[in-house]
């Protein structure tokens, strides 16, 4: 398992991969819209060089926000270690927080943050409504049949 920089693999590559687990590389949530093939992230290859985890994120005063991520090997640790890789660039930033947005039916990424030491710091009522206006291939259905209505924002402060 090796982890690279995004900036460090072929763009195809990682718009191949959003499309493939998100439908397109767009990402629309209430902090805004998003292209994930150009931001900068990390990325965990297998011996096969495919990607097996990716994290993207922005940062923008002081504060450094997780745009994506997404482990195809539950259990291993890439989730974990993506987001570490994140967080101790945050702290190399000067950042103050790490903040994400999830949506009301990812019950397992509600489980992981919290693991790893993020709150739940906001709900964004009916922010998936109006993300649907921009992206209408949102599901209306989630994870567990939970209907996905509202965006959860969780932090982790940094020391």
């Amino acid at each position: 398992m090796n982890t690279y920089a995004v900036e460090d693999l072929s763009k195809s590559k990682i718009i191949e991969f959003f499309k493939l687990h998100w439908g397109s590389p767009e990402m629309v949530i209430s902090s805004g819209i998003y292209d994930c093939s150009a931001l900068d992230g990390f990325a965990v290859l297998n011996e096969e060089e495919k990607i097996i985890g990716l994290i993207t994120y922005l940062i923008k005063d002081n504060e450094c926000e997780i745009i994506s991520l997404d482990s195809m090997e539950e259990g291993k640790g890439i989730g974990t270690s993506l987001v570490q890789e994140v967080e101790n660039l945050a702290i190399k930033k000067n950042c103050k927080i790490v903040k994400l947005i999830t949506t009301n039916d990812n019950l397992s990424a509600l489980k992981f943050y919290q693991k790893r030491g993020f709150i739940l710091s906001k709900i964004i009522h009916n922010a998936v409504k109006e993300a649907r206006k921009v992206k209408p291939e949102i599901p209306l259905i989630g994870n567990d049949g939970i209907p996905i209505r509202d965006e959860i924002e969780m932090i982790k402060v940094l020391n």
